[in-house]
């Protein structure tokens, strides 16, 4: 019957190896079958019972041990030296998980359950000022250990550094101070604004959430110590750090620091032509002006394949507006993503 069922499936189209899999043969198996007159499966099994194995008593005993008032809230780990210091053995600590497991025990024993911690929510922006996420980096002083501390805000959707301060330590007032500057300085308005940052003191403290309630401003967290849940301000960081004109020596004084961060936040949203944004400058996607830019070099690039053609097989770069950027993407099966284009 096995082997009808085999011929059966490879007829259909599925390979040899997938199905002898789903019926938890090896290919080598089959082909011995098959050798054999009459095809019979020589399959026997053990012959002999492991000297180990436990006994129905002893797995009944374990599960009345594992559960008793005493024992019952208790992990195998804790259970297994208390009945040693009482002179007693029942089983190893790896027989009494595969006991409970078997018998669907094996969860967690203690009243209190351990906090789960979810991905953040999915957040698209389609414009400027819909999704800002922000952090604090250190900047090394002259003092041994002791760093300046950098808070950078940064809108996801034109990568424009809205907002920064450097200041001698981390403080939820100096969070909370310089969103509210921004939102003034910037004609911003905070309704609805989404705000994500990790789970520091001066990203969850009192005053700093009270402030972005206040403002209508949604607070987003990563989850405790997963940087890939703050991509855009990690990303940041890493090009402020690696430029070349960055400090070898620490800075000499705040004032120092502040100097250099004010040039850097200058070159970054002005000039540095960002690679995720069809390389424009964040400053240019901010106020809109990306769209012109990305036209002229469309038009640029297919000057250049009328006059050489050849050039090109099959079309020329693609100079495409970006015009959604994602904080924390759901995946998404092929038929969603199929969907969406098709939407699109």
């Amino acid at each position: 019957m096995i082997l009808e069922l085999l011929d059966e499936a490879v007829a259909s189209g599925a390979r040899l190896s997938r199905a002898c899999a789903t019926l938890g043969l090896s290919t080598r198996a089959v082909q011995r079958w098959r050798a054999r007159p009459g095809g019979e499966d020589g399959r026997h099994g053990p012959n002999t019972v492991p000297g180990n194995k436990l006994s129905e008593v002893e797995r009944a005993q374990i599960l009345q041990m594992a559960n008793s008032p005493e024992y019952r809230d208790l992990s195998p780990k804790q259970i297994v030296p208390r009945l040693a210091d009482r002179g007693e053995y029942i089983a190893s600590e790896s027989s009494f998980y595969r006991v409970l497991r078997e018998n669907d025990l094996l969860t967690h024993r203690e009243p209190s359950q351990p906090r789960r911690h979810h991905k953040p929510s999915e957040y698209a922006a389609h414009g400027p000022c819909e999704v800002w996420t922000w952090d604090i980096t250190y900047l090394r002083s002259a003092v041994q250990g002791m760093y300046f501390h950098l808070y950078l805000i940064v809108d996801i959707w034109s990568r424009k550094i809205v907002g920064w301060r450097v200041e001698h330590d981390e403080s939820m007032d100096y969070s909370a101070e310089l969103v509210t500057r921004i939102c003034i300085e910037q004609d911003v308005d905070p309704e609805g604004l989404v705000l994500h940052s990790d789970n520091g003191g001066p990203m969850k403290g009192s005053t700093m959430l009270a402030t972005l309630q206040r403002l209508g401003i949604v607070a987003s967290f990563s989850r405790p110590h997963v940087s890939d849940d703050n991509p855009y301000s990690e990303s940041l960081f890493r090009t402020l750090k690696y430029r070349p004109w960055y400090p070898q020596r620490p800075f000499s004084s705040i004032e120092e620091a502040r100097t250099w961060v004010a040039h850097f936040v200058t070159w970054y949203n002005e000039e540095h032509l960002h690679s995720a944004i069809g390389f424009v400058a964040p400053d240019d996607r901010h106020e809109g002006h990306d769209e012109d830019i990305l036209a002229r070099r469309r038009e640029v690039y297919e000057e250049a394949r009328r006059r050489r053609p050849e050039r090109w097989s099959r079309h020329t770069r693609d100079w495409s507006r970006v015009e959604v950027v994602t904080l924390n993407p759901t995946p998404r099966s092929a038929a969603q993503e199929e969907a969406d284009a098709a939407a699109a």
